[in-house]
Formats: structure tokens, C-alpha cells, sequence
């Protein structure tokens, strides 16, 4: 399957949230449980480092970047976002988006990127740990579903290589 990596521009937004929408219906991608706007979306995000994966000009999967803290020590830190089309999971795209990403990253002098992920979210924790993050804990029950259910979260961390 031919795809391509390339940056994300607000027109993308459109795909980009169904995807997101797709993931939140999961019950397993996130805790949030509806899309923002794309102005919320922007302001929550770094706007380097926002990348999708394509085919023709269609959006099947992206990947951002989010700021884990204000403090200027903390600038070389940043948060995981990455959602794949169900459509398009297991050919590749989230192993080829996530290493873009962090390649990305590095060439913006980010020094660690980390994840939460909900912990019966195997195929997430598992596209982390093939791109070289490992588990560092857990957080138990610390989201709560609107059904009610608890989840723990997974903690995946890389740091750089290259600082």
C-alpha cells in the first residue's frame, strides 16, 4: 500500500477529527468523549510536528504533538497522539507515522516523548514499544468512562538518542 507522511495543514482537520471521532468510539483511545473544535484542537497542540498519513488525498491516519507542562524546563517534552483509520490498521501506518513523528521531534529539539495510554489498548502500548518506548508504570484507575468504568493507564516514555 502506498502512503505518505507529510505535514498536517488545517484543511486536513476534517478527516483528521472523523478519525479521532472513530477513535473516541472505541472506548479505548481516549477519555475524551467527543472531537473539539479545530481552534481547540490547534491551541492544545504543538504546531510543529503535526504529520498525517495519506493515500492520494485521503487522511488515514496523523499523528501531534501536545505540551506536557508551561515550565521552560519541561520544553523538550511532549505528549503522543496517534490515531489510525480502522480501516487501515495492521498495514503499517502507525509504525510508519509514529517513527515519522519521532524523527520530527528530534529535528525540533524534543528530548522525550511520552504516552498515556489506556491499558486495554494492546495494539497502542504495543505500536509504542515496536518504535522504542518502553513502559515505565502505570496510574491506576485514573480515567473514568462516562459509562462509569475505571481504566488504568499505561506510561511509555523514548528519550532521544540524539541529546
Amino acid at each position: 500500500m502506498d502512503f505518505k507522511i507529510i505535514k498536517m495543514t488545517p484543511s486536513d482537520w476534517p478527516e483528521v477529527s472523523k478519525i479521532y471521532t472513530l477513535g473516541i468510539e472505541t472506548g479505548l483511545a481516549t477519555f475524551q468523549t467527543e472531537a473539539p473544535s479545530y481552534e481547540d484542537w490547534d491551541n492544545g497542540h504543538i504546531s510543529a510536528c503535526r504529520l498525517v498519513a495519506k493515500i492520494a488525498d485521503q487522511v488515514i491516519g496523523w499523528a501531534a504533538l501536545s505540551p506536557v507542562s508551561s515550565r521552560c524546563v519541561y520544553a523538550g517534552v511532549a505528549e503522543v497522539s496517534i490515531y489510525i483509520d480502522p480501516a487501515f490498521k495492521g498495514m503499517h501506518v502507525g509504525t510508519v507515522l509514529l517513527n515519522a513523528l519521532i524523527e520530527a521531534s528530534e529535528a525540533e529539539g524534543f528530548w522525550t516523548l511520552q504516552s498515556g495510554i489506556i491499558k486495554e489498548n494492546e495494539s497502542s502500548i504495543k505500536l509504542h514499544e515496536k518504535c522504542g518506548f518502553r513502559v515505565i508504570g502505570y496510574r491506576e484507575k485514573v480515567g473514568k468512562m462516562p459509562t462509569g468504568k475505571w481504566h488504568d493507564v499505561v506510561l511509555v516514555e523514548k528519550r532521544s538518542t540524539k541529546f
